[in-house]
């Protein structure tokens, strides 16, 4: 059973840089995403050839994910996980941008 799990922190900032696809991203706790273990911290993911690059420093590490442009923004941003450390999709605070990841079925932001 899939257990759904939304960390939506005021505190929690998710911030679009220039008019790219790059956001940064604080992982609150240590994840999962497709396979890949990510220690909690501050992360910036970027979209190059349809894949997320995710980066710590000079670490990268190059995961299947989309965008997903939802009708509305979403007001703080939301973590949403499978189970307790795999994380299926990023909803971006003050866009209306998803970061799905590839392995994870998409969820609409109503689910």
């Amino acid at each position: 059973m899939k257990v759904k799990m939304l960390l939506g922190f005021a505190s929690l900032s998710i911030a679009a840089f220039a008019a790219s696809n790059t956001y940064k991203v604080q992982l609150y706790q240590d994840s999962v995403i497709e396979g890949k273990a990510f220690k909690a911290g501050e992360y910036k993911v970027l979209f190059e050839n349809g894949n997320a690059v995710i980066k710590q420093g000079k670490d990268a590490v190059e995961v299947p994910a989309h965008e997903v442009m939802e009708s509305s923004k979403v007001s703080s941003t939301e973590l949403v996980y499978e189970d307790k450390t795999n994380l299926r999709e990023i909803r971006v605070g003050g866009t209306s941008t998803r970061i799905v990841f590839e392995g994870a079925s998409p969820m609409h932001a109503g689910s």
